[in-house]
């Protein structure tokens, strides 16, 4: 009785994101809740054990239901910033060990979080390295797109490991299309490579005008011309229809092949 419960909870949430998705009144409040929350900096106003995560908070939820149901060994993300998404990641990860073998000790765990970025500054990488978590934790230091920083990333992960990887460095189309290439290879089969802030695509006009990024060149478009010519990987639409209210709307590629 309570597996078809389950199964009944699980249809009657499927046929209800379906319907949303086709709301035009929903999608259109929800972007115009992203666009109106963005000058404030809504998304700097989170934290993950003690440190700015930077994500909207959907983001965040998404993707532990992602590492629950993949169950990563290695979690490879592009992009420090503050520290809070790979001590976000680094959590999962031991909630993960807890779970499926008693684990408590961080040391003994074969999982751990591998955080690329082109500078990681001196606080932010005293708050990652001194924080409980940080036994999980690898830190590399150089371009996410370097080939020196690739060979040092298949030189931490193991050929029986289960990748999942999280693009959020620089969002340029070009940056991001080079991460998708070099990165993808390394995602697991029925895993996933998330590309944040897909969401730049919709962002009100001149959100973005301090930035290198804007409408027409960002992570959706990388994405977009990624899957044009791979078909090892698919845009997970049930994600973003889910969401609503999300940073990657189809940035959550599922590797198929």
């Amino acid at each position: 009785m309570q597996l078809n419960d389950l199964k009944n909870f699980e249809l009657e949430s499927i046929s209800n994101v379906q319907k949303m998705a086709l709301d035009p009144a929903v999608r259109n409040a929800s972007q115009h809740w992203i666009n109106t929350t963005g000058p404030h900096k809504f998304v700097y106003n989170w934290r993950w054990l003690g440190l700015p995560i930077i994500q909207l908070p959907m983001d965040v939820v998404a993707t532990q239901e992602i590492v629950w149901t993949t169950r990563p060994t290695v979690i490879i993300e592009t992009g420090v910033a503050r520290g809070g998404s790979i001590i976000f990641n680094a959590a999962q990860l031991a909630m993960l060990d807890l779970c499926e073998e008693g684990k408590t000790s961080l040391a003994d765990s074969r999982r751990r979080c591998i955080g690329i970025d082109i500078e990681i500054r001196k606080h932010n990488r005293e708050a990652i390295e001194s924080h409980p978590l940080s036994p999980m934790i690898e830190l590399i230091e150089g371009s996410s797109i370097e080939d020196s920083v690739i060979d040092t990333v298949k030189r931490i992960v193991r050929p029986d490991d289960k990748i999942l990887v999280i693009l959020d460095s620089n969002h340029t189309h070009d940056h991001v299309k080079l991460e998708l290439e070099k990165y993808s290879p390394l995602v697991s089969p029925g895993s996933y490579l998330i590309v944040h802030d897909t969401g730049i695509e919709y962002a009100a006009e001149g959100a973005f005008s301090n930035r290198s990024w804007s409408a027409g060149d960002n992570p959706l478009t990388a994405v977009r011309d990624f899957l044009a010519s791979n078909n090892n990987f698919e845009i997970d639409r049930h994600i973003s229809q889910k969401l609503l209210i999300t940073s990657s709307p189809d940035g959550y590629l599922r590797r198929i092949s």
